[in-house]
């Protein structure tokens, strides 16, 4: 089993996905197998509440979200939510978030979108009984310099959502 990453941004300049790649430094520096999945790269179609759920490409990352042992979840925030990548990511693959734990990095403008996330995540909660991390690590475009993570408070956030991603994972699949 491995610990899915998703990095949701489309942005080819995402401070989301830099986020995301320092957790997946930090698991894989600490032995974690992990699966990176960047939508940037993945053509999904929308939902559209049909006959998408058919096509193979959904299929398999459905696949691979069910078959993860916890999710960390990278997005930006717009209009006070996460993108809708991200939201169209989960209405494609459903019931594969069943059961699952989940951290959330997240990146945005500024500090009065800090909240934002907690209908996404309670849609996870309340549909699929996911395990929330309450933890979550939220930066404005003051922790990076250029095309880097700068903080070292919000590199330290990630490196411990990281951490706690795989503890609680641990505890909840009984390993």
């Amino acid at each position: 089993m491995a610990r899915l990453i998703i990095s949701c941004s489309l942005d080819p300049h995402s401070r989301s996905r830099l986020m995301a790649r320092s957790a997946r430094m930090v698991l894989e520096d600490s032995g974690e197998s992990v699966d990176w999945l960047d939508l940037q790269e993945t053509a999904l179609p929308m939902c559209d509440g049909n006959s998408v759920y058919d096509q193979v490409g959904v299929q398999q990352i459905g696949k691979r979200v069910r078959d993860a042992d916890g999710i960390i979840l990278a997005a930006p925030v717009y209009n006070f939510d996460v993108n809708a990548a991200a939201k169209n990511l989960v209405e494609l693959t459903g019931k594969a978030w069943q059961d699952q734990v989940v951290g959330f990095l997240l990146a945005a403008g500024g500090q009065s979108s800090y909240m934002s996330v907690m209908s996404f995540a309670n849609s996870l909660m309340l549909d699929f009984r996911c395990l929330i991390l309450p933890k979550f690590v939220y930066a404005t475009g003051q922790a990076f310099e250029g095309d880097q993570l700068a903080d070292a408070m919000v590199s330290a956030r990630i490196t411990e959502l990281a951490e706690s991603l795989v503890r609680i994972a641990d505890v909840v699949r009984r390993k």
